[in-house]
């Protein structure tokens, strides 16, 4: 299928296991899961032995630390510590050094308290929040699934608010951003591609819950990734500006995780660290209920079949599977909108097999002469520079025509940018002239001329 036009206008499955007790989510205005504070150690789906050595882990690291920090670095409340505070005080693990505020006391490990706290950093260093156990990642998953979005024109509309989509590309790719089932964008490059990817998780609306590490067969891997989760505020408004939550989880943006030519096999398993005995879960974990981005498909250090082979069978059924340090193959959702964006025809980079599992292919075309000009108009505007049409008249008769250059939807952003960049340097009013131009093209063209 193709489709129309795109211009940057910018610089620059079934259901899955049942809620456990720490999961009773409120369905009240933007949340639809809201993971609830625990009432008890219980309600967590841990083990007091695992929080116990997560508390003694951190005070050997710090050297003391009152009870409230041991419970904030934990994330877990500090009234249903109180029982594993009162047990590492009768086993002489830890003791009283000191008074803090409210009520609280200041600990600090005895020489076998220190023991044990060592003992449990060989068997693993994770040192942090308290993990969630993966059946309520499972649970998470389920709930804030881009499956049970459904992206209306209008939504799409204003995710592209800051672009300039051609209306009937629009009308195309908004059915592919509906249906969550994966998409090719192709078409020369230059023309916005990874533009629009970047977008589309936008139409999803709303944030998402994640933990920030889950646990399984004993083994701790990190969920939370700073380079692609965006926090934000845990309250909403009303009701739930009070209402209080599962610290473990994080609320973040739906995410857009985004891989390109540095994307290997490993970067798609489970990373396991055998020093600290922690693992990062994989690419397109850190995307469920977002964007996966596979930017410049084809030119990958690993083979686009090995990465089409690895993935077919979680397209199908919408779940991957993945191997814990132990050996233990887990299950977890395949829950994205994955987009593969490439400057080469779809059917030179796979088989009919994965052409079938990937539904919308969509052609990104080069720009009208027309739409050439609206895209200078727009960067104009956004550089505070005034626009003159016949300068962009000029251009494209003097150093596009005469050597059949094509139109790409980058340029008129990069041009001026250079523009702008010589003006600034000379002390000059940044303006559309052909002297400025003539310079400009000189010096892009030279580098990026095919």
């Amino acid at each position: 299928m193709t489709a129309g036009t795109l211009a940057e206008s910018s610089i620059g499955s079934s259901s899955l296991p049942g809620f456990t007790g720490s999961l009773l989510s409120s369905i009240l205005h933007e949340d639809a899961f809201r993971p609830a504070d625990p009432k008890s150690i219980e309600e967590t789906g841990l083990t007091a032995s695992l929080v116990e050595s997560l508390m003694l882990k951190y005070v050997l690291l710090i050297g003391s630390a009152s009870g409230r920090q041991i419970a904030d670095n934990v994330c877990l409340p500090l009234a249903i510590l109180e029982p594993i505070y009162q047990s590492l005080r009768q086993r002489q693990l830890i003791v009283h050094s000191g008074s803090a505020h409210m009520g609280d006391y200041v600990y600090t490990l005895t020489d076998q308290g220190r023991q044990r706290a060592k003992t449990a950093l060989d068997q693993c260093g994770y040192i942090g929040a308290a993990p969630v156990p993966l059946e309520d990642y499972l649970v998470s998953v389920d709930a804030q699934s881009v499956r049970a979005e459904a992206p209306r024109r209008s939504q799409l509309q204003k995710a592209f608010s800051d672009i300039y989509v051609e209306p009937s590309f629009l009308d195309t790719l908004g059915p592919a951003v509906n249906s969550g089932a994966g998409l090719f964008l192709y078409g020369a490059p230059g023309n916005g591609k990874t533009t629009l990817a970047k977008r589309m998780t936008m139409c999803f609306g709303q944030a998402i819950w994640i933990p920030r590490t889950i646990t399984d067969d004993g083994q701790f891997l990190k969920l939370f990734d700073a380079a692609y989760h965006e926090p934000m505020e845990a309250a909403g408004s009303g009701i739930l500006k009070s209402a209080e939550h599962d610290r473990r989880w994080i609320k973040i943006r739906r995410p857009t995780v985004i891989a390109g030519g540095e994307l290997t096999m490993d970067s798609l398993e489970i990373r396991h660290d055998p020093r600290s005995n922690v693992g990062e879960a994989p690419l397109q974990m850190k995307s469920n209920c977002g964007c996966l981005l596979i930017d410049d498909f084809g030119r990958q250090r690993m083979s686009p079949q090995e990465l089409l082979n690895r993935w077919i069978v979680p397209l199908e059924n919408r779940c991957d599977y993945l191997t814990l340090a132990t050996g233990k193959k887990i299950q977890v959702p395949f829950d994205q909108l994955i987009i593969f964006s490439t400057n080469l025809e779809p059917s030179s980079l796979a088989d009919e097999a994965f052409l079938r599992r990937i539904p919308y292919k969509l052609e990104v075309r080069d720009p009208s002469r027309d739409e050439f000009h609206l895209l200078f108009k727009i960067v104009a505007k956004q550089m505070h520079c005034e626009f003159r049409p016949e300068v962009v008249d000029y251009l494209i008769e003097k150093h596009y025509r005469p050597v059949n250059r094509p139109l790409r939807r980058c340029q008129p952003r990069d041009l001026l940018q250079q523009v702008r960049n010589f003006c600034v340097y000379n002390g000059q009013p940044v303006e559309m002239r052909p002297e400025h131009f003539d310079r400009a093209v000189h010096s892009y063209f030279t580098v990026v001329r095919s």
